[in-house]
């Protein structure tokens, strides 16, 4: 748990102040042991640690009206301020070569000390895609494992809506300030995260979306987690930057291999083909992970059901419209209909657009 010595107040008013940055924090960290020993110090003691630019800003002092919005935003049930000197900073972030000093959590703070386990893909993700990110999230979430993601659309929801089925949850990381949400069709999302997840960010409240946010947001998904999967990415997809700071910050790098017909694969295998582990399960995760095994990981561990299993015999592997799968089973479309469904639910089948039905195990 976070340090009851240590004054939130003086790390605001010093994380709040522009132009220093998270490297100059931590030389000042280095050189005064707190913020309230840095907030005191002469121009003088400052000078070795910054220019004389960031000295004044430092005199000078955070924005009056962020700084009070900011500490009314803390006294509201559920919002944190994580320090890196917190005993319960997450140790793997702490370990990377640029750690957030200031983290702002709205949720489950605990989920920091879990084991985690990013999951990241394509925004405009096909139907499978998406339906693979949430029964690998669900499945690793049952194990007990957070699933940390970017709240964007496709494979980032996904990922987050199949993390928040087990006892893991998951972890948001965005790019903005905690007061606003980006995409604004997350906006339910986001909220039930807050609830049973935790909602992550290291910029401050009032802080909108900007390209340049989302590589350093990536560092954070990549630094919590032991691994990171790609479910699905093209060749320039931003989950490839995520894939390459794992790389840099000494994490696993998984990908779930897709059609070699789609663009969306070739990200994908472009990183089984550098080197990344192939995956086609949940198991194969945690087996690559070293993870213990723990049972009901979810929609791979589903029992047979006598009713459905011979359906999913007549799917196949490839995807299949309702009247060719009447054909090949022998059953009406109205029983095909409430088998398929059970299937659904059971996470065994996905529907794809078209009519068509895809087995997923």
């Amino acid at each position: 748990m976070p340090d009851k010595h240590r004054d939130p107040e003086a790390w605001l008013r010093l994380g709040l102040i522009p132009g220093i940055g998270d490297g100059g924090i931590r030389r000042l960290l280095e050189a005064f042991d707190t913020p309230e020993a840095v907030l005191a110090a002469s121009r003088a003691l400052l000078s070795p640690c910054l220019s004389a630019r960031q000295i004044d800003a430092l005199k000078t002092g955070p924005d009056v009206d962020l700084l009070q919005q900011t500490k009314d935003w803390l006294n509201q049930p559920g919002h944190h301020l994580i320090t890196l000197l917190d005993e319960d900073y997450p140790p793997l972030l702490s370990e990377t070569a640029d750690p957030p000093v200031l983290l702002y959590g709205k949720g489950k703070r605990e989920l920091l000390l879990q084991a985690c386990l990013a999951i990241v893909g394509s925004r405009n993700a096909t139907p499978q895609g998406e339906a693979n990110a949430e029964a690998f999230g669900h499945a690793l979430s049952s194990a007990g494992i957070t699933i940390v993601s970017g709240l964007a659309l496709g494979i980032d929801t996904a990922a987050h809506r199949g993390g928040l089925k087990g006892q893991g949850s998951t972890i948001a990381v965005v790019g903005t300030g905690l007061d606003r949400v980006y995409p604004a069709r997350n906006k339910a999302l986001a909220h039930e995260i807050a609830e049973k997840g935790l909602l992550l960010s290291e910029f401050a409240l009032g802080t909108i979306s900007a390209p340049g946010h989302f590589p350093r947001r990536n560092r954070i998904i990549s630094g919590l987690s032991r691994g990171v999967l790609v479910v699905e990415a093209a060749l320039n997809s931003g989950s490839l930057i995520t894939a390459r700071q794992a790389l840099e910050q000494g994490r696993e790098v998984m990908a779930i291999p897709g059609s070699i017909h789609s663009p969306l694969s070739k990200g994908s295998h472009a990183l089984i083909k550098q080197g990344a582990k192939l995956v086609e399960s949940a198991q194969d995760v945690i087996e690559e992970l070293a993870w213990p095994v723990i049972p009901a990981i979810g929609p791979e561990s589903t029992p047979a059901n006598p009713e459905t299993e011979p359906l999913l015999q007549h799917l196949g592997h490839d995807p299949v419209n309702i009247d060719l799968l009447a054909e090949r089973s022998g059953l009406t479309v109205d029983a095909l209909s409430a088998k398929l469904l059970a299937l659904e639910l059971e996470g065994r089948v996905a529907q794809l657009p078209g009519g068509r039905y895809q087995r997923l195990i």
